[in-house]
C-alpha cells in the first residue's frame, strides 16, 4: 500500500529547510576531543546530509538556508552544487553571522558526543522573505529540520513553508533533529515541535525527541500512542527510533512495521539517522513497500556509522542494495525484519 501520493509532474522531488553547517571529526580518533589534534572537514547539519543522501540517489534536491558570507560559505554551497544540489535558495547573511562549527569526539565505536558552536549562527537567520511560494510549489514534499524551529527568525519561515506547503498541496516531512543548543526552555521545544507535528504528513524522530514534543500535551514513553494521537492530526506516517533497539513505522492504516540495525562494525554513533532518512525518503519517493524502505534506510544507516564522515560517504543506491545482499547473504534473509511480524 502507497501511505503517500505525490505529485509526478512537480521538478523537484524534495525541498529541505534548515541547517547547513561544517563539521570536523578527529583523524586521531578513540580519545577525548582536547587530546585530538587532526580533523577532517566536511559539510555536515541533518538536513543537509539528507540532501546529499537524496541527491546521491538521484532525486532532484531543492535547499532553503542561510549560509555564512565567507569561504565556509563558499564550501558548503559548491560541494552541494557538485552534489547536483539546487543553491538558487542557499543566500548569504548580511549582517556578518557564521556558520554553525560541529567538533565530534568519537571516543570509542559506541560512545561519541558533539560540541557545536552556534552563537549569532548563520542557519537561524533564515527568514519568511527568504521563503517563495513557486518553490514549494514545485517540489513534490518539502522537509523541516526541527533544529530551524529554535529561534526566529528561523521558526517563522519554517512555519511559513510548511502553511505554504499545505496549501499547495506539498508534503510535509517533519524530521525532529532536536539539538539542544539556541532553545531556551523545554516548553518552547514542545509547543513549536507540536505546531509543526500537526500539520506533517511524515514524522520521523528518536523516543527522546517524541517525549520532548508531547511534554506540554502530557502524553509521552509510549510510541503506539504517540503515534496514533498524531496521526489523528493527519500523519500518514510516523517512525520511532530507538537507536540499536531498532524503530518502527506506525502508519495511518493502523498497521506497524519494525525494522533492526545491520550489523556492522562501527566508527561512530552519529549520522546514522541522516543516512536512514535519506534511504527510506527514497524508498518512498520510488513507490516501495514500507518493509522495502525501512530496510533500504536502516542499510544506510549502518553504512553511515560506520564511516568516517556523513555527508561526503553517502552512497549511492547501487552501493547501498549491495550492502543488503552482501548482509543477507552473511546473516540470513530476517537480519533486518522479519515481515511476517506486521501488523
Amino acid at each position: 500500500m502507497r501511505y503517500i501520493e505525490f505529485d509526478e509532474k512537480r521538478p523537484f522531488d524534495l525541498v529541505l529547510l534548515g541547517r547547513i553547517a561544517v563539521d570536523f571529526n578527529p583523524v586521531d580518533y578513540f580519545q577525548p576531543l582536547e587530546e585530538c589534534t587532526t580533523f577532517k572537514k566536511y559539510v555536515g547539519g541533518s538536513p543537509a546530509n539528507i540532501a546529499v543522501g537524496a541527491a546521491r540517489h538521484g532525486l532532484r534536491v531543492g535547499f532553503f538556508a542561510r549560509v555564512s558570507d565567507d569561504q565556509l560559505g563558499d564550501f558548503v554551497t559548491h560541494f552541494f552544487e557538485k552534489e547536483g544540489i539546487d543553491t538558487s535558495r542557499v543566500r548569504r547573511c548580511e549582517h556578518g553571522e557564521k556558520i554553525g562549527l560541529t567538533f565530534t569526539e568519537i571516543l570509542s565505536r559506541d560512545e561519541s558526543s558533539i560540541l557545536m558552536y552556534r552563537n549569532e549562527i548563520a542557519d537561524l537567520q533564515l527568514s519568511p522573505a527568504d521563503i517563495d511560494e513557486e518553490y514549494i510549489k514545485n517540489a513534490k514534499a518539502l522537509l523541516i529540520s526541527g533544529t530551524a524551529l529554535a529561534s526566529g527568525p528561523s521558526r517563522e519561515a519554517a512555519l511559513k513553508a510548511e502553511l505554504l506547503a499545505k496549501r499547495f498541496g506539498t508534503r510535509v516531512i517533519f524530521d525532529v533533529d532536536y539539538r539542544p543548543y539556541n532553545w531556551k526552555s523545554p516548553d518552547e521545544v514542545s509547543l513549536y515541535y507540536s505546531l509543526a507535528a500537526r500539520d506533517a504528513d511524515i514524522i520521523m524522530g528518536s523516543r527522546e525527541e517524541f517525549d520532548l514534543m508531547e511534554r506540554l500535551s502530557g502524553r509521552g514513553g509510549d510510541d503506539a500512542a504517540s503515534a496514533k494521537a498524531l496521526q489523528a492530526q493527519g500523519a500518514k506516517i510516523v517512525i520511532i527510533k530507538h537507536g540499536k533497539a531498532g524503530s518502527t513505522a506506525y502508519t495511518c492504516d493502523g498497521r506497524h512495521y519494525t525494522v533492526r540495525p545491520f550489523p556492522v562494525e562501527a566508527l561512530k554513533s552519529f549520522g546514522g539517522g541522516d543516512g536512514y532518512g535519506a534511504g527510506f525518503l527514497y524508498g518512498l519517493f520510488s513507490g516501495w513497500d514500507m518493509y522495502d524502505c525501512l530496510e533500504f534506510g536502516c542499510a544506510q544507516a549502518s553504512m553511515l556509522v560506520a564511516a568516517h564522515s556523513c555527508s561526503l560517504e553517502m552512497p549511492t543506491a547501487e552501493r547501498v542494495r549491495e550492502f543488503i545482499r552482501a548482509s543477507k547473504e552473511k546473516y540470513g534473509e530476517n537480519v533486518c525484519c522479519d515481515r511476517r511480524e506486521a501488523q
